[in-house]
């Protein structure tokens, strides 16, 4: 059977898949650092430059856990525990860290506002999974990572006090969200501790 040149040509790509020798090239060795490059390149694409805004809306939480895994092996070597992570509607700051429950709490009305500070806030919340407070250590992970030290939170979310307080002695008020049984004034007591003559009195309560 005579074949025209078309058909010679298909048989000939056809044969040359079939019998290219198989690359029998070592892998790469093992390391931490071979294990982070695979780690990256097989994680889902996401940019730290640019966070959705608030039209697109935020990421979800699925999303989330992805950048915390991404960030785990960017600036901790993989070493930081899985933690749950979640938004809140309740929350007038940008994010918590609960360690009991080992959870990351993300203020979504905040980032709604500035869905540019999602990262910030997240790695913010991973540096505390390793310290707690805002101490030296933790100031150290948050140059080392380019994050935030204070938690954030913005004025505009932040409830009305239910009760303001004020001392006898100065006038001084301090507006507070739950009811004060036995507090003093900071200004007038004298090394911190409760002094009846300074006791708070309840002025205003909203109900």
């Amino acid at each position: 059977m005579r074949r025209n040149k078309s058909q010679k040509k298909a048989i000939a790509a056809l044969n040359y898949d079939l019998f290219r020798p198989e690359d029998l090239s070592p892998p790469a060795p093992a390391t931490l650092y071979t294990a982070i490059r695979q780690h990256r390149s097989a994680a889902p694409v996401v940019s730290l430059s640019t966070v959705p805004s608030a039209e697109t809306g935020l990421p979800d939480t699925g999303e989330l856990c992805r950048m915390f895994e991404r960030f785990n092996w960017m600036y901790f070597d993989g070493l930081l525990p899985r933690v749950k992570i979640e938004y809140s509607t309740r929350m007038s700051s940008a994010g918590s860290y609960t360690p009991q429950r080992r959870l990351i709490r993300i203020g979504r009305k905040y980032h709604e506002l500035f869905p540019e500070e999602l990262t910030d806030t997240l790695k913010h919340e991973m540096i505390h999974i390793l310290h707690l407070s805002h101490g030296a250590a933790f100031k150290a992970e948050a140059a080392r990572v380019g994050a935030s030290i204070r938690a954030k939170a913005h004025p505009s979310l932040r409830k009305p006090p239910k009760y303001i307080y004020t001392c006898p002695n100065c006038g001084r008020e301090y507006p507070r969200q739950k009811r004060l049984r036995m507090a003093s004034c900071g200004l007038c007591t004298n090394g911190r501790k409760f002094d009846l003559r300074y006791k708070l009195k309840l002025k205003k309560r909203h109900s």
